[in-house]
């Protein structure tokens, strides 16, 4: 099946468009969007999708970009591709680009701007070489994957396509040579601790709240976590306290857990509430938010949708591997529909403002992207 869509889609043609596909990935990269800031790079993506002539663009309430591919078919199940537009950056992040040789750097190039592009070079591939896909296309530009936007965007895209999508496909920039087929479960907690503070030289002795979240900090980190099934944590923002020589009243950390497995994420995090509990007494209180949950979920290694991704990347020259991770693939996988996430290059230093891409691999990810949908449009049922 990879073989026939193959010999549709080769010819110089595709050099030509990995280099506009990476040109799209700057001009994209350059509109700032952190997370539930979208909407300028929303409006980019809307006028692309206008411009491919897609039925049905629309923009949500989320700032999720919606076009349909119609099929050479009427009645049967679509395929959803997707692409997420928000960076961890914020405003103001210097966003200039920086070429050595074969690598581009600029801070979210990568994660996910060259993702987005992805998906508008296989559209521009397919109207391109007039191929008609053998079902619809739902093509999706989705926001709020990163930081504390939980997945917002795809969950609600995923509600608004699931009774019309049989499989996703989810694009990420920097993920080319990989297939992942399971998300993993993630919790995130604003830890906060509150205490009556004071002056720090007349009320020496006081419980700070600043210090009893370092306590709560050092028993966490000093806790082991299985290896098998993975198991991580990270405190990744702290805050707290009115001036360096005041007893602290109020502090917070946000500490993130992840799991392959959700007996083991429950758990740990059971084992964070009793520390909790252990450190709280008359004069220190803390009080536990929940700002993220993140659903797990997988499909079979064998399962029909991820041995096309690995075919097709046998296609293209690369032995492709096996992965678990958090993306937007989530929320379809959470729910039963099978999902992979798939990328269109490699490159580096992700979520740092030396992020970078390579070049080179472009033209490989945006032809395995044209096989893997092209050939799942064609099998799903």
């Amino acid at each position: 099946m990879i073989d026939k869509f193959d010999r549709m889609i080769k010819g110089h043609w595709l050099d030509k468009l990995a280099d506009w596909a990476v040109e799209q990935a700057i001009a994209i990269q350059q509109i700032p969007a952190p997370t539930f800031a979208e909407k300028r790079r929303a409006e980019y993506v809307l006028a692309a999708f206008q411009s491919f002539d897609l039925a049905e663009v629309s923009m949500d309430d989320f700032c999720n970009v919606y076009g349909l591919l119609r099929c050479s078919r009427s009645g049967a199940s679509a395929v959803m591709v997707a692409a997420h537009t928000d960076t961890v950056f914020p405003e103001g992040t210097d966003l200039t680009i920086r070429r050595t040789g074969d690598l581009i750097y600029g801070p979210g190039l990568g994660d996910n701007s060259m993702g987005v592009a992805g998906v508008l070079a296989l559209v521009s591939a397919l109207r391109q070489a007039a191929i008609t896909p053998t079902r619809d296309l739902w093509i999706v530009a989705t926001t709020r994957e990163e930081g504390l936007g939980d997945l917002g965007g795809m969950r609600a895209a995923f509600a608004r396509l699931k009774p019309h999508i049989s499989s996703v496909i989810n694009v990420e920039g920097l993920a080319f040579g990989h297939v992942y087929h399971a998300g993993i479960a993630v919790r995130r907690l604003k830890i906060s601790a509150h205490t009556p503070g004071g002056h720090s030289w007349l009320h020496f002795g006081r419980p700070s709240a600043i210090h009893s979240l370092i306590q709560l900090g050092a028993r966490i980190t000093a806790k082991p976590v299985p290896q098998n099934p993975r198991t991580t944590y990270n405190i990744g923002l702290i805050e707290g306290g009115q001036s360096i020589n005041s007893i602290a009243t109020e502090a917070a950390f946000w500490l993130d857990m992840r799991s392959e497995d959700t007996k083991a994420l429950a758990a740990f995090e059971q084992s964070v509430r009793a520390d909790i509990a252990t450190l709280t007494n008359s004069e220190v209180s803390f009080t536990v938010e929940v700002v993220g949950d993140r659903p797990a979920g997988s499909v079979a290694t064998n399962h029909p949708l991820v041995v096309r991704a690995l075919d097709a990347l046998a296609q293209v020259g690369v032995h492709g591997s096996l992965e678990t991770g958090s993306t937007d693939g989530n929320v379809p996988l959470s729910e039963g529909c099978p999902t992979v996430t798939v990328g269109i290059t490699r490159g580096g230093n992700a979520h740092r403002l030396d992020e970078y891409i390579e070049v080179s691999p472009v033209t490989l990810g945006i032809r395995h992207l044209i096989l893997l949908t092209l050939a799942t449009a064609d099998a799903t049922a």
